[in-house]
């Protein structure tokens, strides 16, 4: 799968079963995939598919900001970028050009192209209507950007999906001056450095998860090199491989064969590979082998699913622990900008993962925070909670830490997980007592803790660095994830 096909608005009376009057809404975490883009490497052109594409007309409107030499005041700096490269003949320097010879609107690799924008901006609108027109949950406009949290990976496709989403969720005309200051303060987008980030599966400052990933893959290369799915792949392709043969762990990987086929469909005529590449029987294979490789090890391994995502997933539980507790920053309303590896890592780890397709461009992970309004949950653990309440937080403290006190604070709260727009369940919730009454997506906040609470780092780097040396071996029995 590549370019998501969004489903339609929800109807009246699905919205009215998926928000039921009983429940009100607390907080929304948004975990987006990045828009289309250009694939992060340059391959296959010995099929005559160009390195170079003409999707980024971004990159003849880019401000810098620079320092003024006159005033030393900041100012800002309109340029164009066009990309250099090697001639074919020699190391001599050229432009890179398109398909039709143009040096204008040259995509780099991995770069956001702009259909990518297109969907992004598209997913702002439908975040909009769902969360502002339809269940007035967020505000039709605002006048400090602190009621939103915009956070994203350093990567520069998230950074651009993001600010294009957030462009839409709240256009200029809703960005409203504050009446203090007479302005609409600068949106804060956080950041983190590679070695801190936990935003994906962050296998180059994980030494220990980078071992774990190969391991896996290499199970999978062995599972998977010497089939008859592969030999289908072979006759269709092989003889644009490099060695004349496809496998898991070929030049290019299978992974890698499957990311240009992706973001070609996603394209024009223009960046098209032979029509071999598109058969509908070998897509389904390369993507089906592409999500074992990938994202096994977060239904098998507990030291998988805590290295990989654990941080992250503990980032969103202690949110919504905090907003509970009352000691939060008011936000509620989150927008992360991720990738693929992101939301299924999620999702898998969740055991909420049941489908051998890749993740669409532009797809998101909605995990929303509920409170029961007939069993008075904000007023245990809300603002009331925060004003009165003591002891430690809960944030990140295991269940088992904590005490019959604290544990009542979660009690009248449940979560619920939408992957594009479709409910997922978590199984571990499915259990009586650990979702609401006839409705098994809704889980309770306790148990969703519970669950995450297993594959939390207490302390990631320090987790990295362990086994260093140690020959990885896989789980002999699998560890169940969702439980």
């Amino acid at each position: 799968m590549t370019t998501l096909q969004p489903r339609p608005p929800y109807t009246d009376a699905e919205l009215q079963k998926l928000y039921p009057p009983n429940l009100d809404l607390q907080l929304v975490q948004i975990l987006m995939r990045h828009g289309e883009r250009t694939p992060v490497s340059p391959r296959f052109q010995n099929t005559g598919l160009p390195p170079f594409w003409p999707y980024c007309t971004s990159v003849r409107q880019i401000t810098s900001t620079i320092l003024s030499p006159s005033s030393s005041s900041l100012t800002t700096l309109q340029w164009t970028r066009r990309l250099e490269t090697f001639s074919r003949e020699s190391d001599s320097p050229t432009l890179a050009l398109s398909p039709t010879s143009h040096p204008d609107n040259i995509c780099d690799m991995g770069t956001l192209t702009d259909l990518g924008r297109q969907t992004t901006s598209s997913l702002g609108a439908r975040l909009r209507d769902l969360y502002i027109t339809r269940l007035g949950f967020l505000p039709p406009a605002i006048t400090s950007p602190s009621q939103i949290y915009l956070r994203t990976t350093p990567v520069p496709r998230a950074l651009e999906s993001l600010q294009q989403t957030f462009s839409t969720l709240y256009p200029p005309n809703t960005r409203l001056h504050s009446p203090e200051t007479g302005i609409f303060p600068t949106p804060v987008i956080i950041t983190r450095a590679h070695a801190d980030e936990t935003l994906y599966p962050n296998d180059g400052n994980c030494r220990r998860f980078a071992a774990l990933s190969r391991a896996f893959a290499q199970r999978a290369a062995d599972r998977h090199n010497n089939t008859p799915d592969m030999e289908y792949l072979n006759q269709l392709i092989g003889k644009w491989m490099d060695g004349g043969k496809v496998a898991v762990d070929s030049r290019p990987r299978l992974s890698g064969v499957m990311d240009t086929i992706n973001a070609t469909l996603a394209h024009g005529p223009e960046t098209r590979l032979p029509k071999e590449f598109y058969d509908e029987k070998a897509r389904g294979i390369i993507e089906k082998i592409g999500v074992e490789e990938w994202f096994q090890g977060y239904r098998e391994s507990e030291e998988y699913r805590r290295l990989g995502i654990g941080g992250l997933v503990g980032d969103l539980v202690e949110r919504m622990v905090k907003s509970v507790e009352g000691r939060g920053d008011g936000v509620r309303f989150g927008l992360l900008g991720c990738h693929d590896t992101t939301l299924a890592g999620m999702l898998a780890s969740l055991g909420a993962f049941g489908t051998e397709r890749w993740v669409p461009f532009t797809s998101h992970v909605a995990v929303e925070l509920f409170t029961d309004n007939m069993k008075g949950g904000r007023e245990r653990g809300g603002w009331f909670g925060g004003l009165f309440g003591k002891g430690k937080e809960i944030g990140r403290r295991p269940a088992e830490e904590l005490g019959e006190e604290e544990k009542k604070k979660l009690e009248g709260y449940y979560v619920r997980l939408r992957y594009n727009d479709e409910v997922v369940t978590v199984p571990g919730c499915r259990m009586e007592g650990r979702h609401l009454e006839g409705d098994e997506s809704f889980c309770t906040l306790a148990a969703f803790k519970e669950i995450v609470d297993k594959f939390t780092p207490k302390n990631w780097k320090q987790e990295c660095r362990m086994g260093r040396g140690e020959t990885v071996s896989l789980p002999k029995v699998p560890e169940p994830a969702g439980y």
